[in-house]
């Protein structure tokens, strides 16, 4: 008797039974002959989901008497002839969705048609013939215009006459081919950074690399760090002739350049940031005047004294677009010198900044608006903590100046909220880390007045700013500049979850734009008093669209501002470094700068920031799984918070960890309801639906997958058998 394999994954399990039932294109299979045909480990109700599954994709047909055959009519989709650009957003099944500007919706891409493109690219795509009228826009990448990531972490394996290494990363499946002169040092075994230098023009061949270098890490996680980073396209060095331009850079301020700025050094000035900040982009000064105004300096780093333009920096800068905040450690858009030290607002010492300032009256109206160059001189640096001590106390060092812009920037917010703004106060991951970065804590970030202080002073010099511009631009031709827009929700995704807040017991009116921003807020309030509804504000913020940066602008929705930019971070983000040089070279003239080449940076420093936001996810879920490895076999509190296709996800409430809980863990195949709302079981009935509590315990943890799987505590995983029909005799 031929011995059975193992228990399959739900992917390899789908594989197999499409080559069985394709290999008898003419046979009808029911499902315990294909089971038979399998001849795993997997119980028929797995059988029965691979098979639902294939029926989904249309590659198997259902027939009568609960039998199953090859679909013979599947054939290639003839595509239309309009083309598309866009960006590549992969999902973890390997589909994906490319983002384009000039369409409302993404356009659908199923794993077969991905060509070799990887998340992040920027394709071209054609739609399917038929693709307008369809629910959901589905195409066909045609080609890679340009490659988000080059570089990837692998382990090398030489052969005879040929290397090949093996990337760690899933966005790329396959193995690189590399000359035996192109390895460098490295040894079998070794783990590289490869950098691919041909992709393959045919399918089936492998692109070919060249080892740029040896990964060296102190442990594990260390390596997995630098493989997030590197995997995600961000280099962990910075070129030499980077290095070379930074080096001969000196802090000293001539008088030159001190009589070219506003001199604010005699002016209270301070900078409140997280304890463990080294880069300190910003600093707010505070004045009385005799009349009784208070004038308010919102004083940045100006970081584009130090990087001209076109220069191997400034190339560097442009290229990375944005800081990367791992769990623990940063990949910083400039080099140390220039973040941590001569641009950086530090506190005693002379630095160059370029400045807002608004002075306000005594019912704190701004009556006044300042743009320009500045020098300042930063009297302390408070951590968060500290500036919210002096403010909880009620006296202590600057408790004048921190109580003053307190209340401004109470009086800010009131007005922003009023004006259509939403508040969304969502909960943020914090590590408690050893000495070797492991996980020995984990906790939420608590956001106070100090927080919230800064928050709103930022939030009126970013505004304030590109109404500069949109005022300039009304007297004259329209100023090419780049704004921080934020599209309305989806209105699919609204209605869903209208529905499911119904549901719940709140009321959510999605009407108009304007209703539903009081919505969202009078949903925050509840949930103060209420933390099971907490799951409506993630679930919330889902819905919304993705705030990015345009040469169009067309407002910023969520903050309810029409005219909104970044001006204020620009150590850490370059979309501020392109706002600095516009609005200096608009204070004195009228400066135009080529809107497609503009339109152009905007989409490059959109997309490199959604690879940052992916590298910080990662670093989170990765320190979550490894901080559960310690815990296997305990049970824990837990709330849905998603369903998807294999299962639903768990939140710990005791650690904010999550993990799965597989439908197969439950005996039995479920129906995916509501807008993936809600899943019910097909033999038994029972509901789960999000935001709904649970005990579980933790069955497994994969640390290379990064998966935690969880079963429901006492649930017995002997697969459920289907009520019988009862049968009615006849009477004769």
């Amino acid at each position: 008797m031929k011995t059975k394999t193992k228990k399959l994954s739900a992917k390899k399990l789908q594989k197999i039974i499409k080559r069985i039932i394709w290999e008898n294109p003419n046979k009808q299979l029911n499902p315990k002959q294909i089971q038979k045909r399998v001849n795993s480990e997997n119980n028929i109700d797995s059988i029965l989901y691979a098979l639902e599954m294939l029926v989904k994709q249309g590659v198997i047909i259902p027939k009568d008497n609960y039998k199953f055959q090859a679909n013979k009519t599947i054939h290639v989709e003839k595509t239309s002839d309009v083309a598309y650009e866009g960006y590549v957003d992969m999902t973890r099944s390997g589909a994906g969705f490319v983002l384009v500007d000039e369409l409302e919706d993404d356009i659908y891409i199923p794993k077969k048609y991905m060509g070799s493109s990887m998340n992040g690219d920027r394709v071209k795509v054609v739609l399917f013939d038929g693709g307008r009228k369809r629910r959901k826009k589905e195409g066909r990448i045609v080609k890679v215009l340009e490659r988000a990531t080059k570089q990837f972490v692998a382990r090398l394996r030489i052969l005879n006459e040929v290397a090949v290494a093996f990337p760690e990363n899933d966005a790329l499946p396959v193995e690189i081919a590399i000359k035996k002169e192109d390895i460098k040092d490295a040894k079998d075994g070794d783990m590289v950074v490869v950098e691919i230098v041909k992709w393959p023009n045919k399918p089936n061949r492998p692109p070919v690399g060249v080892v740029k270098s040896i990964l060296l890490a102190h442990n594990k996680s260390d390596r997995e760090m630098q493989s997030i980073l590197i995997n995600n396209g961000f280099s962990l060095s910075f070129p030499d002739a980077v290095m070379e331009q930074v080096m001969p850079m000196s802090d000293n301020i001539s008088e030159q350049e001190i009589a070219k700025r506003r001199d604010f050094r005699k002016i209270t000035t301070l900078t409140i940031d997280p304890h463990d900040a080294k880069d300190f982009d910003d600093a707010l000064s505070y004045e009385k005047k005799k009349n009784g105004d208070i004038e308010i300096g919102v004083h940045i780093a100006d970081v584009t004294h130090f990087m001209e333009q076109g220069t191997p920096l400034d190339e560097e800068a442009y290229e990375r677009s944005t800081s990367v905040y791992l769990v623990d450690r940063v990949c910083p858009m400039l080099p140390e010198k220039l973040s941590n030290n001569l641009c950086s607002l530090r506190p005693n010492v002379d630095r160059l900044a370029f400045s807002a300032v608004f002075t306000f009256d005594k019912q704190l109206k701004i009556k006044k608006r300042w743009f320009g160059k500045t020098v300042i001189h930063s009297d302390k640096r408070f951590a968060y903590e500290d500036a919210q001590e002096v403010l909880d106390k009620g006296k202590g060092d600057y408790f004048t100046e921190l109580s003053t812009l307190n209340k401004i920037a109470h009086h800010l917010r009131k007005q922003r909220f009023a004006q259509g703004s939403i508040s969304f106060e969502t909960d943020e991951v914090k590590f408690q880390l050893d000495e070797d970065a492991k996980p020995i804590g984990i906790y939420l970030k608590t956001r106070k007045d100090t927080h919230l202080l800064v928050e709103d002073f930022m939030l009126l010099a970013n505004r304030e700013v590109a109404e500069y511009i949109d005022r300039k631009s009304k007297n004259t031709q329209t100023i090419p500049f780049v704004y921080r827009i934020h599209d309305l929700p989806d209105r699919d995704k609204l209605l869903d979850f209208a529905r499911f807040a119904g549901s719940m017991g709140v009321k959510f009116d999605i009407q108009t734009p304007k209703s539903i921003v009081q919505s969202f807020n009078k949903l925050s309030e509840l949930a103060e008093d209420r933390p099971e509804l907490k799951i409506l504000v993630i679930m919330g913020v889902r819905t919304m669209s993705k705030a990015v940066y345009s040469s169009e602008n067309i407002g910023h929705y969520g903050l309810g501002f029409e005219h909104y930019t970044h001006f204020t971070s620009p150590i850490r983000r370059y979309a501020d470094v392109l706002v600095h040089r516009l609005l200096a070279q608009n204070l004195d003239k009228t400066y135009r700068a080529d809107a497609k080449h503009l339109e152009m940076q905007c989409k490059h420093i959109s997309n490199q920031e959604r690879k940052a936001v992916d590298a910080e996810r990662q670093s989170v879920r990765y320190k979550q799984v490894e901080y559960l490895q310690e815990f296997v076999g305990h049970s824990f509190e837990g709330l849905i918070r998603g369903i998807g296709e294999r299962g639903f996800y768990v939140e710990l409430t005791e650690n904010f960890c999550d993990g799965m809980v597989s439908f197969e863990s439950l005996g039995e195949p479920f129906f995916i309801e509501r807008g993936r709302m809600q899943a019910r079981g097909k033999i038994t009935g029972r509901k789960f639906q999000m935001g709904d509590k649970l005990k579980v315990i933790v069955a497994a943890v994969n640390l290379d997958k990064r998966q935690v799987e969880f079963q429901i505590e006492g649930e017995d995983t002997k697969p459920k058998k289907s009520p019988k029909k009862s049968r009615r005799r006849k009477k004769r």
